[in-house]
């Protein structure tokens, strides 16, 4: 069984999880837009794709499917998760199946105000949320919220163009910069239908920030959650962790497990004081925090792969131990193979 990883990126733990779990009976493809990839090099096969907006991005993805008897495509990039959704039943046509949520599912995790929607129209907490200057400028002369708070765009992800404003001079300037910041990155082609809406504005969290894999089978159905207090963060994603047992916590990703219904794994950002644990952010794919519930035991690439093969699956392959602690390194690696090609 041969399986394609897109928008691989530097994913390359993914890549070798993957492997490790496939062993001998498959290779794990790899695609991304730049030949600068350095999952590329540890993957068995690569291939630089077409942008994902692009035209011939499916047909691409379909052909080279084809071409190298892929039977699962599972894409590591919020932004190729809506493409590769609408796009289920042609892929399934021949015979590929696309790990990925629903386009409702999709749509509520990428744009950060349904996600805001669904929290609160289901029961569950969040950051006090707002569409527009004026509203959050009046929210805060009400007092309804209080400095900092936090600008970030509505599609977005990776920390791109999220800054915290300490006043009302703060707001304005960094309300205007973040707007100029979608303009300017692949931010804006989600952003592009309602430019004029695609900021929002948000009450600072307090408490200690906590990282959830909620997993679900490929048939949707609630498997587990992973809980990990967050020690450190970059560039957006999960740099220090450890694996914690927290009843409330996993209690709440079963929650959100059942009722949104998604495919596999999300990734879920929450703020919790010990009592009460508000959600801040849902991204439905693997997510930068995910090593450390490998590290600490899960294989949910293995559990993928069985699944796919209508092989049982033992609940222990998805339960982490308590007390791993795991910090990301920084490594050069040397990819002069692939740029020079």
């Amino acid at each position: 069984m041969n399986i394609l990883l897109t928008s691989v990126g530097r994913r390359s733990y993914l890549v070798k999880y993957f492997q490790d779990a496939l062993g001998e009976t498959g290779e794990v493809h790899v695609s991304n837009s730049s030949s600068l990839t350095p999952a590329f090099l540890c993957a068995d096969k690569a291939v630089v794709s077409p942008l994902i907006y692009e035209g011939n991005y499916v047909t691409f993805l379909k052909s080279y499917c084809l071409e190298n008897n892929i039977k699962a495509i599972i894409s590591l990039f919020d932004i190729d998760l809506p493409i590769l959704s609408a796009n289920i039943q042609a892929f399934e046509e021949i015979g590929v199946k696309v790990i990925v949520s629903k386009p409702e599912v999709i749509e509520i995790c990428n744009d950060k105000l349904k996600t805001f929607n669904f929290l609160i129209e289901n029961g569950f907490k969040a950051p006090k949320t707002y569409i527009s200057l004026p509203a959050a400028m009046e929210a805060l002369e009400k007092g309804e919220i209080s400095y900092p708070v936090m600008i970030k765009p509505r599609w977005g992800m990776g920390s791109i163009a999220v800054f915290e404003a300490e006043n009302d001079q703060e707001l304005e300037v960094l309300y205007k910069k973040v707007y100029g910041e979608i303009k300017a990155s692949y931010l804006k082609y989600e952003a592009q239908e309602n430019l004029d809406e695609s900021i929002l504005i948000q009450e600072k969290l307090k408490g200690e920030e906590y990282g959830l894999d909620i997993i679900n089978n490929l048939e949707n159905k609630y498997e587990n959650t992973v809980v990990k207090r967050k020690f450190a963060m970059r560039s957006g994603e999960t740099d220090c962790a450890e694996t914690v047992v927290e009843p409330k916590l996993e209690e709440l990703g079963k929650l959100i497990g059942k009722k949104l219904g998604h495919t596999a794994n999300i990734d879920v950002d929450v703020f919790f004081d010990g009592e009460t644990p508000y959600i801040l952010e849902m991204n439905a794919r693997f997510g930068g925090g995910y090593p450390f519930s490998h590290m600490a035991g899960v294989n949910l690439p293995l559990a993928i792969i069985k699944w796919l093969k209508n092989e049982s699956v033992d609940s222990e392959l998805l339960v982490a131990q308590p007390g791993f602690v795991g910090h990301k390194d920084i490594e050069i690696v040397d990819i002069s193979k692939i740029f020079n090609v």
